[in-house]
């Protein structure tokens, strides 16, 4: 397994930018495909955003399509979360989480599939 730790969530007003990251550590980053979730209080972890190992392939929830981009840089063994236009329902703690993949552009999106995950980041969007 791989060792994920999340960090850049704070607290932003409606409109506004936060950018996530999430830095990977114990094992070979480039071939995990990753993903990012969200849990509000009182919810179920939700998917947000998932990209494969060689960047080329992502996914996103409707919810967050056209706001969100998810990117890595395996160099780094960081994937990074840039979020826009925020709303006060993107309020949540976001988690990392990491899966090895055999194929390249694999992308994974649903939480079961995912066997290594991060502490969390709170992020709240004021209103």
């Amino acid at each position: 397994q791989v060792q994920l730790v999340e960090s850049g969530g704070g607290l932003v007003q409606a409109g506004g930018s936060l950018r996530l990251s999430c830095a990977a550590s114990g094992r070979t980053f480039s071939s995990y495909a990753m993903g990012w979730f969200r849990q509000a209080p009182g919810k179920e972890r939700e998917f947000v955003a998932a990209i494969s190992w060689s960047g080329g392939s992502t996914y996103y929830a409707d919810s967050v399509k056209g706001r969100f981009t998810i990117s890595r840089d395996n160099a780094k063994n960081t994937v990074y979360l840039q979020m826009n236009r925020l709303k006060p329902e993107d309020t949540a703690v976001y988690y990392c989480a990491a899966e090895e993949t055999y194929y390249s552009e694999d992308v994974l999106h649903t939480k079961g599939r995912f066997g290594s995950w991060g502490q969390g980041t709170q992020v709240t969007v004021s209103s």
